[in-house]
């Protein structure tokens, strides 16, 4: 028997992949097409998964952990690979959207987008050398009444939408090859130092149209500090009225 077809009945029956503690993208719907995500449950047995998605070695779909913010592991997930195919190419100033599979209700914190120009093929870049700036971000959206008691984050908008989530393609950037970096971070155990949890995403874009900018933007290991005041963060306290400040570098217009 295959590979492939004994991971599928361990699926079929409940077996591998079937439990997942935490989510990934399943599904990216870029200029009216459809591309699946990487499944890193079956990455050992399904390492190619041919996709747009970049690979990752996660395979209890967990976190990159807010001790290790300036590793290579931040990029694009635990191990991560180049993808080595692209999606349809999408215009500059419209919109992709993504699917997460099932996201923890416990797990509330902000959503933020990044984008890194390959100068070339993103099959081949090095992810280390990428430099990334932020196009999306949405964090706190109410406080809640504190004591233990959290409000309503933007990972909360995810779930209430059913796992659904648009980003859109900024109508200033130049045309090319781009790394698209999509992340939640999870701050229910951010209370301690290098509690935070990453969830980064990463998949390869073609972008055509747009203008003439391109922002210089941020090494992936170096986009944040493990004690920053948006990674170590609080979000049981917010009878004392705190202002959540999203981390990274700051959005690009």
């Amino acid at each position: 028997m295959r590979p492939q077809s004994a991971v599928g009945v361990l699926l079929a029956a409940g077996g591998i992949g079937s439990v997942s503690a935490h989510g990934y993208i399943d599904k990216w719907t870029i200029s009216n097409q459809t591309y699946g995500g990487y499944n890193p449950t079956i990455a050992p047995w399904v390492p190619d998964q041919g996709t747009i998605t970049w690979p990752a070695w996660n395979t209890d779909t967990g976190p990159v952990y807010g001790d290790k913010v300036n590793t290579s592991d931040i990029i694009c997930s635990i191990n991560a690979t180049n993808a080595k195919i692209y999606a349809a190419p999408v215009e500059a100033g419209t919109a992709l959207t993504l699917h997460w599979t099932v996201w923890p209700d416990s797990h509330h914190g902000p959503i933020l987008t990044y984008l890194a120009a390959c100068d070339g093929d993103c099959a081949t870049a090095d992810k280390e050398a990428l430099r990334w700036f932020k196009i999306e971000e949405r964090g706190q959206i109410a406080l809640g009444p504190g004591g233990g008691t959290t409000g309503l984050w933007a990972a909360d908008d995810l779930i209430e939408a059913g796992g659904d989530w648009t980003v859109k393609i900024p109508a200033s950037i130049r045309a090319g090859n781009y790394v698209l970096r999509h992340e939640i971070i999870a701050l229910h155990s951010a209370y301690d130092v290098g509690g935070a949890q990453f969830y980064p995403q990463c998949a390869n874009i073609r972008v055509t149209g747009g203008g003439d900018v391109a922002p210089e933007g941020v090494l992936g290991t170096e986009l944040y500090e493990a004690d920053e005041p948006g990674v170590h963060y609080n979000i049981y306290n917010d009878e004392t009225e705190p202002v959540y400040r999203i981390p990274g570098p700051p959005l690009c217009k």
